[in-house]
Formats: C-alpha cells, structure tokens, sequence
C-alpha cells in the first residue's frame, strides 16, 4: 500500500482536506474520499464525459485527474451548481425539456453546459452541439439536451436584462 497524500482544496467554494493514494483519481476522490456522488462514473477512461468537473475555470474529466493535482485548485462539481435547494437555470431546464433518462450523463452534462454560459452567455445551436461534443448520453439522444440549454441560456439571459 503507497502512502496516502494531505490534499487541500475548495470544493464548491468550501476548503476541504483529504487523504488520497498518489494513483487515485479525482473522481475517486470525490465519490469514495468526500462522498461527492453526483458526479459519475461512466467510462472511467476520460471518453464519456459523466465525471465532469470544473477544476480552475476549466472542464475536465475527473476520471483522468489525480487526486493529488487538487491540490490548492477550485473544483466545482454537480452539487455546487445549485444555491442551496434553489435549482439553476440549468438544472430546471434539464427537468422541464426531460433531458434526462437514466441521470449517468446528466451532471457531467448540466457542469459542461454552465462552463459554455459562464464563457458564452447565449450561443448557438453549433456552438452548444460543439461545447457539449465530449460528452455522450446513450438515452436521450441530443435535441432535449441542446433544448434544454437553449432555455436556460435565454433565462439567465432575462434575468439579466
């Protein structure tokens, strides 16, 4: 057995400590070591897109980062997206277009989709199909998806105005 790491992070704004292996991947991290679940594990090999994380203004399959590069990093997953119990735009978008079968996809989808309308507040049909292309969902298909963002986009973007 390797000798386990002090991490120290924030995780959806909150400083947090933990003890990881030097082997162990974030998303190991976050489900086993933190109790983080939302995000999922789909592949594990950094091809589907379900472990979805915000790591320092960045997404990032969390299957293909160590637990170790947290280190002093942001990480913002699936359950920082929310303000408490008050659902994003996102989220209830998700809910009202019934973007969401079996849910494996759908946080990896929904932390994706924020990271597009914190960068780009309202953009295209492409540009969403584009931003979203790493990530894969086998129920759904697409279209309730790209609505679903779509209607969030122009949400925030009302609440704006």
């Amino acid at each position: 057995m390797q000798n386990k790491v002090q991490v120290h992070t924030t995780i959806n704004g909150e400083e947090v400590d933990f003890l990881c292996e030097p082997r162990q991947s974030l998303l190991e991290c976050l489900r086993d070591n933190l109790n983080q679940t939302g995000t999922k594990e789909g592949c594990n090999d950094g091809n589907c897109g379900a472990c979805t994380v915000n790591l320092d203004g960045r997404i990032v399959t969390s299957c293909l980062v160590l637990g170790v590069e947290a280190e002093g990093r942001q990480i913002t997953t699936i359950e920082g997206i929310a303000k408490g119990n008050q659902l994003h735009p996102l989220q209830r978008a998700f809910l009202e277009e019934a973007a969401l079968q079996c849910g494996i996809c759908t946080p990896g989808f929904i932390v994706a989709a924020k990271a597009l309308l914190d960068h780009e507040p309202n953009p295209s049909e492409d540009r969403i199909r584009w931003w979203l292309a790493n990530n894969l969902c086998r129920c759904t298909g697409y279209d309730k998806i790209i609505r679903a963002v779509q209607k969030a986009a122009a949400v925030l973007q009302e609440a704006k105005a």
